[in-house]
């Protein structure tokens, strides 16, 4: 498991490179996925990460969090085949959206972050939640890999 962790904010947030390492190897492990993986994730501001969700998404306001899937399939791409890794792609987590939405719910910063993380990568794994059915498969994964009280 190849894990980077870039922290673009100050250093207080960097003692989440170790709580996402956690959290990446045990929904890994939850969704039986080869821990042979790699995957990034970076700490922002609520500017940066609106500034990306215009220029990717076309929605320019700021996010919790965005994922950029690498195993998303694009026509006419050639697939890589029997690769020694599974490269999952990129998480960008607004530090200041999880302050405010870790208030907002009633509950610590910590648990926030650890919620986003967890929902970005069932993302980059394939889940979405686009319709009810969808949605309630995402809340039952996160729940069953954060547990339901406060981290």
């Amino acid at each position: 498991m190849e894990f980077e962790f870039i922290n673009h904010i100050d250093p207080s947030f960097d003692e989440y490179e170790k709580l996402f390492t956690a959290l990446l190897g045990k929904t890994l492990l939850y969704l039986k996925i080869s821990d042979n993986v790699i995957l990034e994730t970076s700490l922002v501001t609520n500017d940066m990460i609106q500034a990306m969700n215009k220029q990717f998404r076309g929605i320019d306001q700021a996010t919790d969090v965005l994922s950029f899937a690498f195993l998303d399939k694009v026509e006419g791409e050639p697939s890589i085949k029997n690769a020694p890794f599974i490269n999952l792609g990129a998480l960008v987590i607004s530090t200041e959206k999880a302050i405010s939405q870790a208030q907002e719910y009633g509950h610590s910063l910590k648990r926030e972050m650890s919620f986003l993380f967890v929902h970005g990568l069932l993302h980059l794994c394939g889940y979405d939640h686009q319709t009810n059915e969808q949605e309630q498969q995402m809340i039952a994964l996160q729940t069953a890999i954060l547990g339901k009280r406060d981290i």
